[in-house]
């Protein structure tokens, strides 16, 4: 119970401060920028919007949803892509109002799969499969926000210019490197091997047991393999369909409140974005990525207002909704649960090794 005052406490602080955050939001782009920003002049952008944009924009959000679909029935075969809105609707609900809520998000998959018939082990190797690829999409992300800059010219220092390059070069080969790891038996092996390596130079007292390294690399491609053999290409399209749709997001609420960059500097603001909702002091990030997104707008030239207008507008449609959209998908659920699969649910063996 003790444990349970402290998770309540902690999530009530936690949404708080994202309040709190947002709320300030002008006085910490000023700190950030040296901007002067006022809520009159954001609202007087909000204001102003069209609704053939807020449509646009409304499309965009409901195609974002839809695309991740397929990463999530490429991960669990047998789930439809109904039910996997739901999941991610509820799951998402879930993770944007407490703080660690990703935890909270497995167990409710958890739970809602159960419902539909699934078995324990096809959800777990899901889990793994799906966190995975949000995983090695968020550390190709910033590569291209780099890339995206280089390509347009917007880092003119040849120094840094080089810097970059071996920035965005290494974060790829990184990400290759795992990807191997998870689809060649040979390039799990030797990964094994070389991270054993590693661990050999560390002392004694904290040294790992040995070989530990090498047999949780087999451990989770053991785990992984069936899925990612047979599935990588609608994980690999759904995510990168999801981001780009993401991007135009993105896009979309610079134009409407006049903060558009560029698509070079479009590209690296989204990417920024995305990064910054991993920061686990609030709920997705809600609060600092609103004040990094616009802080960098402002850097590449645009107004501070409407900068502003753009960061918060992206985080109600990749935040804020979420969270009554959620609340209707799990209620819809709730209803629903004690209705049984049929048998296109059924799902077939989450791994062959």
């Amino acid at each position: 119970m003790r444990n349970k005052w402290v998770q309540a406490g902690l999530s009530v602080a936690s949404l708080a401060l994202a309040v709190l955050l947002v709320v300030y939001l002008p006085q910490i782009v000023h700190a950030l920028t040296g901007a002067q920003v006022s809520w009159s002049e954001i609202g007087a952008r909000f204001a102003a919007l069209s609704w053939p944009m807020i449509l646009l924009m409304a499309a965009l959000w409901l195609a974002s949803l839809y695309a991740y679909t397929f990463v999530m029935t490429s991960g669990l075969p047998g789930l439809t892509h109904l039910q996997a809105l739901t999941l991610n609707g509820a799951g998402s609900a879930v993770s944007n109002l407490l703080p660690f809520g990703g935890a909270a998000g497995v167990a409710l998959t958890f739970a809602m799969t159960k419902g539909w018939g699934f078995a324990t082990r096809p959800v777990v190797v899901y889990t793994l499969v799906t966190g995975i690829w949000n995983t090695l999409f968020r550390f190709i992300l910033p590569a291209i926000g780099i890339i995206a800059l280089l390509v347009a010219g917007r880092i003119p220092d040849p120094r840094v210019t080089s810097a970059a390059w071996g920035g965005a070069v290494s974060i790829l080969v990184l990400v290759a490197v795992v990807a191997a790891a998870l689809y060649w038996e040979r390039a799990a092996t030797l990964l094994g091997r070389a991270a054993d390596g590693a661990l050999r130079v560390l002392p004694r007292a904290i040294r790992p047991a040995e070989h530990y390294a090498s047999d949780a690399v087999h451990r989770l491609r053991a785990d992984t393999a069936g899925i990612v053999h047979r599935r990588w290409p609608g994980l690999s399209l759904g995510m990168l369909a999801f981001l780009t749709l993401q991007c135009l997001m993105m896009a979309a609420c610079a134009v409407a409140t006049g903060a558009y960059p560029g698509p070079a500097e479009t590209v690296a603001v989204f990417a920024v974005s995305r990064v910054l909702t991993s920061a686990l002091v609030t709920p997705s990030g809600a609060g600092i990525m609103e004040g990094g997104t616009a802080a960098l707008l402002i850097a590449f030239g645009q107004p501070p207002g409407p900068a502003t207008a753009a960061a918060i507008l992206f985080g109600f449609w990749t935040y804020t909704i979420e969270i009554p959209w959620g609340g209707l998908a799990l209620g819809a659920w709730a209803l629903l649960r004690r209705r049984p699969a049929g048998d296109d649910r059924s799902p077939e063996p989450a791994s062959r090794a």
